[in-house]
């Protein structure tokens, strides 16, 4: 289908662009709910809140950076809206963009943020490891981290998300510090974060928001930024409303006045409607570029299992150490990075177990708790590699203080990729800064458990004999006799694609024996000979 190209109008801005695009829908704010009103347990969270200054997590934090940064001006209503407001475009796939400039991504220029959240059930200490999660995540985008907030509450507000008055108090600590921008630790319906906004004036961005922003800097191959870019379109889809004029009908034939005879006046469409139109067509042009990148995996899996070479997924929670772990066992030079999402892009490398088994180790995407539904659907593909491994390798911090809820998370992940059959064996990294109780812990409650530190080298042997009995192995032996002129034969066997149980060197050959899979041994019947 032949694209069309859109000029801009003249007086188009950028700021007017996004205002038309990217905004929530046209719902109001609904008023304050009975919900609102705290219960006793809210009562007393508020009581110990205003003890610990606004019950700010990083409140010491905030104080220190508000005392020795600059704060920004304010303009007395929305602060600084040009600037919170811009534009975002996923680079590498092709200029096709270019031509659609309503269709655009937001940029989070995540500079100064206070972070917000919402406790509705669990523990005090589980909505605080929630929200320190998210500062990190913040960090991860490049922003700094000035202040954070909990409001407990059974359900959020249909039109704020958080009550009146904390919304308020959020307000109130954005024009203390200065800050540009207010992070949720949830996803926000369109309504909620316009309604939210209007009260702090300041940009709102959601949990989702966030880490689509953060896969979108770090993706690096084409299928990567094809995944991410995907995503980001699912969200941005809609979170589309209509702006001022650009609601107005587009004619489909002239509007009035002279010459406007009957039947040539269309019904055209509306800004909106074209915008939809518009990344309905990109999203689809999308997955037929991840559909025919896929083929490639498919056929290195195939080849993989047709030579029977046995595959070990790397998986886990983000920031677990599973790259340090990929270096370890394959010496592979992989990025490590301390940062969350560092690794978006799958890579395997070939590894060796302690009795010569040759076998893949393939890296994957890390997980976090409320991963968007839109990431997992777009790097489902890459997630295969995990559903078709034999042997999942799932890597736990254990330095962190909540280790259980990060397995929990990365195993709801695996199952919606049909990956929670695979044989599993819990990694419990970064031994060397972990407490010796949660260790004791984990290992009571899970039946397969290896201990290690990547950076130091610790438990790396035992986990690679735990490797070498958990995959599969070759079940066929044969005994050959390969001429030296099929010296191939040989030097194939060694690289990994066979168990060389004995060799010697005779006059008509080399004579191995070995064990290998059946698809092989097939290739190999012309060599055996008696033993």
């Amino acid at each position: 289908m032949t694209e069309h190209k859109d000029t801009p109008e003249p007086s188009s801005t950028i700021d007017d662009t996004i205002a038309r695009i990217l905004a929530a829908d046209d719902a109001a704010p609904a008023s304050t709910s009975a919900a609102e009103t705290p219960t006793t347990a809210e009562q007393e969270f508020t009581a110990e809140e205003e003890a610990q200054r606004r019950g700010s997590i990083l409140g010491d934090r905030a104080r220190e950076l508000s005392e020795t940064e600059t704060h920004t001006e304010h303009d007395g209503e929305q602060y600084d809206l040009f600037e919170r407001r811009n534009l975002r475009r996923v680079e590498g796939l092709s200029t096709e963009l270019e031509d659609v400039t309503e269709v655009e991504y937001r940029q989070l220029r995540l500079e100064r943020v206070v972070l917000a959240g919402l406790w509705s059930g669990g523990s005090a200490a589980e909505a605080e490891y929630s929200l320190r999660e998210l500062a990190a995540l913040a960090e991860t985008a490049g922003s700094t981290v000035l202040d954070g907030f909990l409001q407990r509450r059974s359900t959020p507000d249909p039109g704020t998300f958080f009550g009146s008055g904390k919304a308020q108090e959020i307000r109130e600590a954005v024009a203390e510090l200065g800050a540009d921008t207010v992070v949720v630790d949830s996803e926000l319906a369109p309504s909620q974060r316009r309604g939210l906004e209007d009260i702090v004036k300041v940009k709102v961005i959601d949990r989702t928001g966030l880490i689509l922003d953060i896969f979108a800097q770090h993706a690096k191959s084409r299928e990567g930024k094809a995944q991410v870019e995907l995503a980001q379109l699912e969200y941005l889809l809609p979170r589309l409303r209509g702006w001022g004029e650009s609601m107005s009908r587009q004619a489909g034939g002239q509007v009035g006045g002279a010459g406007a005879g009957m039947g040539s006046r269309g019904p055209g469409e509306t800004k909106i409607e074209l915008d939809r139109r518009r990344i309905n067509t990109r999203m689809a042009k999308l997955r037929k570029q991840i559909a025919a990148m896929k083929p490639a995996r498919e056929a290195k899996r195939a080849n993989r299992k047709r030579n029977a070479v046995p595959s070990v997924a790397i998986a886990g929670y983000t920031n677990a150490g599973k790259s340090s772990l990929l270096n370890r066992l394959t010496d592979a030079g992989v990025l490590v990075e301390n940062a969350l999402f560092a690794t978006l892009d799958p890579t395997t490398r070939k590894a060796v177990t302690p009795d010569g088994i040759g076998y893949t180790l393939s890296d994957t995407v890390g997980f976090v708790r409320q991963l968007p539904t839109q990431l997992v659907e777009a790097f489902r593909s890459t997630l295969e590699e995990v559903a078709d491994a034999d042997l999942i390798l799932h890597v736990v911090d254990a330095s962190h203080p909540e280790p259980e809820g990060q397995i929990a998370a990365v195993r709801h992940v695996l199952a919606e990729v049909e990956a929670n059959k695979v044989n599993e064996i819990i990694v419990l990294n970064k031994a060397d800064a972990a407490e010796d109780h949660v260790i004791d812990r984990i290992m009571r409650r899970e039946p397969h458990v290896a201990v290690v530190s990547a950076r130091t080298g610790q438990g790396i042997a035992e986990l690679k004999e735990r490797i070498s009995a958990a995959i599969p192995r070759p079940d066929v032996e044969m005994e050959l006799l390969v001429p030296y002129e099929h010296g191939e034969i040989v030097s194939r066997l060694h690289a990994q694609d066979a168990e060389i149980l004995s060799s010697a060197y005779e006059e008509a050959g080399t004579r191995l024996s070995v064990r290998v899979g059946p698809v092989l041994a097939a290739e190999l019947e012309a060599f055996q000979v008696e033993s």
